[in-house]
């Protein structure tokens, strides 16, 4: 028992781990420290990528969906061309929707534990009459309760930019 619980907390670590090093390699967000020669200078900032906003203060939402059907991409479509003529990634923060224009970011919510993505539409599907969209394989990770799961409930909320 005590050798489990040794292992899931390493795996948690390095999952941590590789993930917080993600985030600060992705980052393009620098803050001056203040010192005393910048205590009245504004700090420096450079808004983040697209692709990783992990919060939704001062997001302007509009509601799209409630209790919509989520489903993730299969390894398979990874490197394939997308239909906005990009590459499928299944590590970015991507998704396939049926009628949303390409472009269009959204914030899917896990309507089980909350957590939410904010992901870009770069696809058309999915080809499931019950699903609304396709997460890439990262985002519905970073959301699911279940990681063996291959669908899930979610809030659908179209951001106003």
């Amino acid at each position: 028992m005590r050798n489990k619980k040794n292992v899931i907390l390493t795996l948690l670590t390095a999952t941590f781990i590789s993930c917080f090093t993600y985030v600060i390699s992705q980052t393009k967000q620098v803050i001056e420290p203040k010192t005393q020669d910048t205590l009245s200078a504004k700090p420096n900032i450079i808004p983040l990528p697209t692709d990783s906003v992990f919060t939704d203060k001062g997001l302007k939402l509009k509601p799209y969906k409630k209790n919509a059907h989520a489903s993730y991409y299969a390894d398979k479509f990874t490197g394939r061309k997308t239909a906005d003529g990009s590459r499928f990634n299944n590590n970015s923060y991507t998704a396939a929707h049926k009628k949303l224009p390409f472009g269009t970011r959204v914030k899917v919510t896990n309507e089980a534990n909350g957590k939410f993505v904010i992901v870009k539409i770069t696809d058309r599907g999915p080809f499931v009459r019950t699903r609304e969209i396709d997460l890439s394989k990262r985002a519905f990770m970073d959301i699911t309760k279940n990681k063996g799961a291959g669908a899930m409930k979610v809030t659908i909320e179209t951001i106003i930019e």
